[in-house]
């Protein structure tokens, strides 16, 4: 089953992430932001980068690419979509997650390896986690910081949608850029399209400093098995 691997004038991590979902066997294309059809794809990704320049906000504009109703129409129908940073950023805008991605509290990019914990391992994304096993996997961005309104951050919680939060470990870490409720990474109610700012796709090799990211693209692997 093919992923589509979504690119934005601005995407940098495109090409890191077929790479990623590559390497356990899927196969991965890139595909233009201006497609209008995802016909015969089994999943989706936003990448990281700096979709059209982040004028306006980071993933303001990217929602008005001509693909995004076709992701929206997977994601809909209950095929797995995932953003990864800008991706993340993406689908607050186009309204597929909840919340926005804003400044850092620091007002500057940061650029470093974090921890965080695994909340949840029964989605198509985390099945090769541990419940609340530390990963350690890299950040680079400078609009991180998870916000969303008191009502929809208790509800998040409620419905257990935060799937990945930053954590200390060991002394290091911790949350790195100012976001409630410690939240690096959430998932929609229906458990299929989830946001997160690390970069799981800069984890998979050891020769990276870290093969933790390499979770993600076996869970989605063995989910898209059960799928086909």
């Amino acid at each position: 089953m093919k992923v589509a691997v979504i690119v934005f004038p601005g995407s940098n991590c495109d090409q890191d992430t077929r790479w990623a979902l590559e390497r356990v066997g899927l196969k991965a294309e890139l595909v233009w932001h201006t497609e209008g059809s995802l016909e015969g794809y089994g999943a989706v990704f936003l990448p990281g980068g700096f979709s059209y320049g982040d004028y306006l906000r980071a993933g303001a504009l990217a929602k008005f690419s001509p693909v995004m109703g076709e992701v929206r129409r997977l994601a809909q129908q209950g095929y797995p979509v995932m953003g990864i940073c800008n991706g993340f950023q993406v689908l607050t805008e186009a309204e597929l997650l909840p919340g926005a991605l804003l400044a850092n509290t620091n007002l500057h990019y940061t650029c470093k390896e974090i921890f965080l914990r695994v909340e949840r391992t029964d989605l198509p994304f985390t099945s090769d986690y541990r419940q609340a096993q530390v990963l350690r996997l890299p950040i680079a961005h400078g609009e991180g910081r998870y916000y969303a309104d008191e009502e929809t951050l208790a509800r998040l919680e409620q419905n257990r949608q935060v799937v990945f939060r930053y954590v200390e470990h060991q002394g290091q870490g911790g949350n790195p850029n100012g976001s409630l409720g410690d939240i690096a990474g959430i998932v929609n109610e229906r458990g299929n399209v989830l946001g997160m700012m690390p970069h799981p796709e800069r984890a998979v090799e050891s020769v990276l400093g870290s093969v933790d990211g390499e979770g993600i693209f076996t869970s989605l692997s063995k989910a898209l098995a059960t799928m086909a």
